[in-house]
């Protein structure tokens, strides 16, 4: 009788040893990649690189304060400027929702956040006024009714 469970002890042994492998194996076959990191294109600068061909400086982010008239600050390869700083021997001209303008003399250098064709999204910037707008009509509509 111990004859008999020997063999299969062994094979159970065997097979368990090689599932093991093969779930190492594909484990090790696969790179976890982040579910929530957008698409290469729809990258910030993602638009300026191309154009530039990644020789150029890159617009990396832009931020502009919600009061009228509030902060525009940008970050261009990692250095923030304002409107007025000097950025590698350029001046910034202006800091716009989807744009910096940066002027040397006569030469004027855009350097854009996204592509204006991005999907064929609207803005944010451009798409609130509209929600506003909507959102006052209703509310008037609820007050008379």
């Amino acid at each position: 009788m111990d004859e008999v469970v020997k063999p299969k002890a062994a094979l159970r042994a065997v097979a368990l040893l090689g599932m093991l492998c093969a779930l190492c194996a594909a484990a090790g076959a696969q790179s976890l990649q982040d579910p929530t990191r957008p698409p290469a294109a729809a990258a910030p600068g993602h638009a300026a690189a191309q154009a530039a061909g990644e020789d150029g400086p890159r617009l990396q982010t832009i931020l502009i304060g919600r009061a009228p008239g509030g902060r525009h600050l940008a970050v261009i390869d990692g250095t923030t400027v304002r409107p007025g700083d000097d950025f590698q021997g350029m001046r910034v001209a202006s800091v716009r929702d989807n744009e910096v303008v940066l002027v040397r003399g006569r030469e004027r250098k855009v350097l854009r956040l996204y592509d204006n064709a991005a999907g064929g999204m609207t803005p944010v910037a451009s798409a609130r006024p509209a929600a506003h707008a909507a959102l006052a009509d209703a509310r008037l509509r609820a007050g008379k009714e």
